[in-house]
């Protein structure tokens, strides 16, 4: 009949409309394990956070100062189960901000912890009240390092840093992983890698590498010294097209900063 036509008709447009949408969606293989498992080093459990601070101009150097006063006091005291692994000043980039890089070993509980026991600290309290006249914009991120990247260790200066920022394209970090685990090896002939990071709460699909160099023209030597390794172009190939932003910044480390 006309209407067992049509039914047939229709049955067989809808399946050939299904297997023309298949064609375009990207099979994705069952996991039993959050991409930050694979990615980080599960047995050490270390949570780091990121501050940005955006300083009034005319207050900077006061705002160094009181850093410097209470800073150190904090990762040098064993009550609280944090390290201070750098605090900074931009030099290129996004102009008067600082930038603060601390470690919670034991991850979450650690971060709790500290937070809870700096609430009744009557000096961090006031710190934060005069900090907060000094500031224009704050933000925060908390990371977790990958497997492959060192831990970041104090080192003696003089060095520059270099923060650089990836905002990935959302579904990609462990393809990013999987080709910087091999790149991270052209990059530690002159001991510049100091850390990799991937974010967890604030922006996420975030990557931070931070990197020390003697100068800026031993960051151009040793960049483009990377560029005369085979297999360093392929990973800049096929992880480029991962990017939606990149950002840099050149930093300088404050007096307070175990990273100098």
């Amino acid at each position: 009949s006309l209407g067992a036509g049509l039914a047939v008709i229709s049955v067989s447009r809808h399946r050939e409309d299904s297997w023309f949408k298949s064609l375009f969606v990207r099979k994705v293989d069952p996991r039993k394990d959050a991409h930050s498992n694979l990615l980080t080093k599960n047995e050490e459990s270390n949570l780091y956070k990121i501050q940005f601070h955006n300083v009034k101009p005319e207050c900077l150097d006061a705002y160094n100062k009181l850093c410097e006063e209470v800073l150190p006091s904090i990762h040098a005291d064993k009550y609280y189960p944090c390290e201070l692994v750098g605090t900074w000043n931009t030099w290129y980039g996004e102009q008067d901000q600082a930038v603060h890089l601390w470690r919670y070993r034991g991850g979450y509980p650690a971060l709790t912890e500290v937070m809870n026991k700096l609430r009744q600290n009557k000096e961090f309290t006031a710190y934060r009240k005069e900090r907060g006249k000094m500031l224009l914009s704050r933000r925060n991120q908390l990371l977790l390092e990958f497997s492959f990247w060192n831990e970041p260790v104090p080192r003696e200066g003089p060095n520059i840093y270099e923060l650089r920022s990836y905002q990935l394209r959302p579904g990609t970090m462990i393809e990013w992983g999987n080709y910087w685990a091999r790149a991270i090896g052209f990059r530690q002939h002159d001991r510049e890698a100091v850390g990799g990071f991937f974010s967890q709460i604030g922006n996420l699909y975030m990557v931070h590498h931070l990197w020390a160099y003697k100068d800026l023209q031993s960051r151009e030597n040793t960049r483009n010294g990377a560029w005369q390794q085979e297999g360093w172009h392929e990973v800049v190939y096929y992880t480029v097209p991962l990017i939606q932003h990149m950002d840099s910044r050149i930093m300088i480390p404050t007096k307070a900063s175990p990273l100098q």
